[in-house]
């Protein structure tokens, strides 16, 4: 059983026999009165959004969730595929289960295929991944007084707003819980 304390992004729970994952919390403790959290939640198998406030001390049920290590193949127009390394079997999930997930897909990536009853309903990706900027406008040189960004568009299709001397072909490293730019990468 999961506990409200227990709460973090991408936790995955049962609400009223339906599996739930957390997309966002706040736990609020005001002065009168007990504490409550309130939660974003998205259903694990159509994808739908509901939003919910909890009291202080409900418990939640575990779902039956397995995770795969599957990489990323492709897109096509039966969706995303992906494919077991250990027994190459592959899989195709729909863009719905997908979800932002999508603009960090690159082919070869490796993520975790989430199961609930032996049935695929989405994708985790790693905290962070590196993507190659495809498009950009070129810096100009001395304005760099402020902290001032620009737009990128990465090989995923992914538009991030990156700093000034960032140049098409570069490596980014970015954070998917987020989508933000982190660091460029240099390779050695």
């Amino acid at each position: 059983m999961y506990d409200l304390s227990d709460f973090k992004k991408g936790l995955k729970l049962l609400i009223d026999g339906e599996p739930y994952s957390v997309v966002d919390f706040q736990h609020v403790k005001p002065g009168k009165g007990n504490q409550f959290t309130r939660t974003k939640l998205k259903h694990l198998l159509n994808g739908s959004n509901l939003e919910r406030t909890f009291k202080s001390g409900e418990k939640f049920p575990v779902p039956d969730v397995a995770f795969k290590d599957m990489d990323y193949l492709y897109k096509d127009e039966n969706g995303f595929n992906f494919m077991d390394q250990s027994s190459y079997e592959q899989l195709s999930l729909d863009p719905d289960l997908i979800g932002d997930a999508a603009n960090y897909l690159v082919e070869n990536l490796k993520v975790k295929v989430v199961f609930f009853n032996d049935r695929a309903c989405g994708i985790e990706v790693p905290k962070s991944v590196n993507l190659r900027v495809t498009k950009t406008d070129p810096g100009h040189k001395g304005n760099t007084v402020t902290n001032t960004y620009k737009p990128a568009t990465l090989e995923s299709g992914y538009i991030v707003q990156v700093p000034l001397h960032i140049a098409e072909g570069d490596l980014l490293k970015i954070n998917t819980t987020d989508g933000s730019y982190v660091e460029r990468v240099n390779l050695k």
